[in-house]
């Protein structure tokens, strides 16, 4: 590659440089080129296309292009030849100021397919800059006594370049007097001083004019100049001294304003006014000296005006000049170094990020939930920074790296326990006393379906009236559920079976959403006393949770069915067709002619019947008479020639129902002679004792047992009462009572009676708890007396549990 430019003088000769270096790194996919500062428009820098392993013919149409981070674009490709050249002047200062590595980054892309290279262009300085001191005359006053061998310090020049091309050397103009001596501080750091050969006499020469030169090492060679004004005092040949050339002060960032930081002492060997020294920062100094430092004009004294901080800046050179009050004046010079320390004032920072939240509440031990960061600004143990978890749970801090921590679950967590969390994470550092910060996370919990519906009791009891309405309201079931939102949604649903022959939908629905039980139909308590169901809750969670609870409900009895007669005195009507019942005529008062007997299907109190003789028009006194719970009819007196020989008694069968329903029983009674007695009336009657013709006195002994059983029997009914009053006015009230089983009580031959006491708490929404005294219908035929007792008395039972007469 050929470079050429011109100088103010015309054209030159023009440089040749190459391409130093071209080559594949192997594994980082990057093509490196060099090429140098300055170049002109249309410089080759290298055969990218080629070096890539592209066709040239196909960069066009794989729309080739490259990328730069640079604001500008310094470099260019040819898509017809595939070169890349240099498209814009490239200062390597201006780009990459004083850094020794300068290089532009190109990223090369290609379509059809996509790909992507990286290219680095290494830009080399050349010599383009020459030495630069920070003014064009430096003006020194040197007194005529100044003994030979004296230092002057000069303030260097600067570079721009880097390497060789900034490496500079000085030169001092041909001198009598004065020489030039270079000390290295550093390979880019040099003290300039100007040495005094020989003693200065200001009568013979009163100003010296000098020129100091920097060369810089680059090719071709770059110099630079500043005019040296020496001016020659008289009379006051003494400087100011110091104890040492450099004083090191170490002092804590935290100083106050006013803090002394050294008190320097300069000596002059002058005497009188001569030695009067007026202490001042050199005027060299940099602002920033000016801004953070004090001096005493007078004392040498150098205090804080300024707040210092370590982070900024951890140290200063001060240059000090010391000038005596003289004349001319004489100026002594030394450097302070400020080393600044770190002070613990800065407390730790604390970064959370990838939050992960919320957390589930079956998230197994181990999740991490957060990333935290810590850092700190101080050095040292002020910078150590150590995080902890300062709130209670099932969580912990794992350091991950330097100053990274990790939020991890290492318990279980339970949302319907504690739905959040509110953790304080600590940054602590070890300073002295020690800094700290808090940063807050809080981590809601997510809820699971962990939870299934649940009912307040496993059992519940209902009491419905029959002949409900249809789709009447019976019992409302309810479960909760401790989740949330679809998770605690719960519907409800009929657990399907079959009540005898029909499905159980039939009888009874469920209300999904509400819990509503609905009775489809009226219900019969003599059909189904007892229904016992399943009612399922299940929630909306994914997977569905369920629970049952059981059901059941009891039917209550209703007074829906009237009494009905039995055989011989009953009939297919409404009312019993008459029976006709034959008595002698000569029987006595008390003898009992026939027994009506009858059933109802209701039960208690609905079923308890109680018979009435109706009287009839236009007849006189009647003879006869009914057992109010028996259905016996006896005569009330002897039957007399002006009974009749035939009598029609209509008996009244009512039960004990709200409202009371009832039949009518119609008996014939005819009187025959005695003689006739003994052949029909034993199997008209249906009562086994038999009349005879003429003994009085078997008939006597009959009516003495009537009315001993008649006694016992009533003696037991008032006694069983007064044992139920006392019961009920001395138990206390009960919430719910089921159905309890009937106790049957028999008396003598003339009839049987019996009750059950039955208390029922109804609860089917309609009204208050009732509590019944049910008694079954005294329509029990005699109580046997051996086994064979129980055994009838068990066949008066029917499927129901009520009792009837057969």
């Amino acid at each position: 590659m050929l470079f050429s430019w011109g100088g103010d003088c015309g054209a030159q000769q023009l440089l040749l440089f190459f391409l130093l270096h071209t080559f594949w790194e192997v594994g980082s996919g990057q093509i490196h080129y060099s090429v140098p500062e300055e170049a002109k428009h249309g410089t080759f820098v290298g055969r990218i296309a080629q070096d890539l392993g592209l066709e040239v013919g196909e960069l066009v149409s794989r729309m080739f292009r490259i990328v730069s981070k640079s604001r500008r674009d310094y470099l260019e490709v040819n898509v017809q030849n595939g070169i890349l050249f240099v498209n814009s002047r490239v200062d390597r200062e201006e780009l990459c100021g004083r850094n020794p590595v300068c290089s532009i980054h190109l990223e090369v892309i290609v379509d059809k397919p996509l790909q992507v290279f990286h290219v680095e262009v290494e830009i080399k300085d050349i010599n383009d800059n020459p030495p630069i001191f920070p003014v064009k005359e430096q003006k020194l006053f040197i007194p005529e006594s100044r003994l030979p061998d004296s230092r002057f310090p000069l303030e260097g020049a600067s570079d721009s370049d880097t390497g060789f091309n900034a490496l500079l050397s000085y030169r001092l103009s041909a001198s009598d007097y004065f020489i030039l001596e270079i000390k290295s501080k550093n390979d880019q750091s040099k003290l300039v001083e100007l040495v005094l050969k020989k003693p200065l006499d200001r009568e013979e020469i009163p100003e010296h004019h000098l020129i100091l030169s920097a060369t810089d090492g680059g090719k071709p060679e770059l110099t630079g100049t500043v005019q040296l004004l020496i001016t020659v005092l008289d009379v006051n040949d003494n400087a100011p001294t110091f104890e040492r050339s450099e004083y090191e002060v170490k002092i804590m960032e935290n100083a106050a304003p006013g803090t002394l930081v050294i008190r320097l002492n300069a000596s002059d060997a002058d005497e009188g006014i001569n030695r009067e020294i007026l202490y001042s920062f050199n005027s060299l100094a940099p602002p920033v000296i000016k801004d953070k430092f004090h001096i005493n004009p007078n004392t040498g004294e150098i205090s804080i005006q300024g707040l210092l901080d370590f982070e900024d800046v951890n140290s200063y050179e001060i240059r000090v000049d010391a000038t005596d009050k003289g004349t001319p004046l004489f100026i002594g010079h030394c450097t302070v170094l400020v080393e600044v320390l770190d002070a613990n004032d800065n407390i730790p920072n604390i970064s959370i990020t990838s939050l992960s939240l919320p957390v589930r509440e079956d998230a197994p031990p181990g999740t991490v939930i957060a990333s935290i960061r810590v850092s700190d600004r101080d050095s040292g143990p002020n910078g150590q920074v150590t995080c902890s978890l300062s709130s209670l749970g099932p969580f912990t801090l794992v350091s991950t790296f330097r100053n990274y921590y990790s939020l991890v679950l290492e318990g279980s967590v339970d949302r319907e326990s504690v739905p959040a969390y509110e953790l304080v994470v600590t940054a602590k550092d070890g300073g002295k006393p020690a800094l700290w910060a808090t940063a807050s996370v809080s981590v809601a919990i997510e809820d699971v379906n962990d939870n299934a519906p649940a009912f307040e009791q496993p059992v519940y009891t209902v009491f419905v009236k029959e002949n409900n309405p249809p789709g009447s309201h019976i019992f409302t079931v309810s479960a909760s559920d401790p989740d949330a939102q679809e998770n605690a949604l719960v519907s409800y649903s009929l657990v399907e079976r079959r009540v005898g022959e029909r499905p159980l939908s039939s009888y009874v629905s469920v209300h999904s959403e509400s819990g509503k039980v609905y009775a489809l139909q009226p219900l019969d308590h003599e059909e189904l006393e007892l229904l016992q169901f399943q009612v399922s809750a299940r929630d909306a969670g994914f997977p569905p949770l369920g629970s049952n609870v059981s059901l059941q409900v009891f039917v209550l009895d209703e007074n829906d069915n009237p009494p009905v007669v039995l055989p011989p005195h009953s009939g297919s009507g409404a009312a019993g067709v008459a029976g006709t019942e034959l008595v002698s005529q000569s029987v006595t008062a008390g003898h009992v002619v026939a027994k009506v007997r009858a059933v109802d299907a209701d039960s208690g109190y609905n079923a308890w019947l109680s018979y009435e003789l109706q009287p009839e028009s236009g007849v006189g006194r009647n003879p006869f008479r009914v057992g109010l719970y028996t259905g016996e009819i006896s005569l009330t007196r002897a039957l007399e020639e002006s009974d009749g020989p035939r009598q029609t008694l209509l008996v009244l069968v009512k039960d004990h129902g709200e409202p009371a329903l009832s039949t009518t029983a119609t008996v014939r009674v005819s009187v025959v002679e005695n003689g006739q007695t003994s052949k029909t009336f034993s199997g008209a009657s249906g009562i086994s004792a038999k009349v005879g013709m003429g003994k009085e006195p078997a008939l006597v002994d009959v009516n003495v047992y009537l009315i001993i059983a008649i006694c016992s029997v009533s003696s037991l009914l008032v006694l069983s009462l007064l044992l139920y009053v006392a019961l009920r006015c001395s138990s206390p009230p009960q919430a719910s009572y089921g159905p309890s089983k009937p106790t049957l009580v028999c008396s003598s031959e003339m009839g049987s009676w019996s009750f059950s006491q039955q208390r029922r708490q109804v609860c089917s929404g309609e009204g208050a708890a009732k509590n019944d005294l049910m008694a079954f219908s005294p329509n029990l035929p005699p109580c046997p007396v051996s086994g064979e007792r129980g055994q009838k008395q068990e066949a008066g039972l029917d499927s129901s549990g009520k009792v009837g007469d057969y």
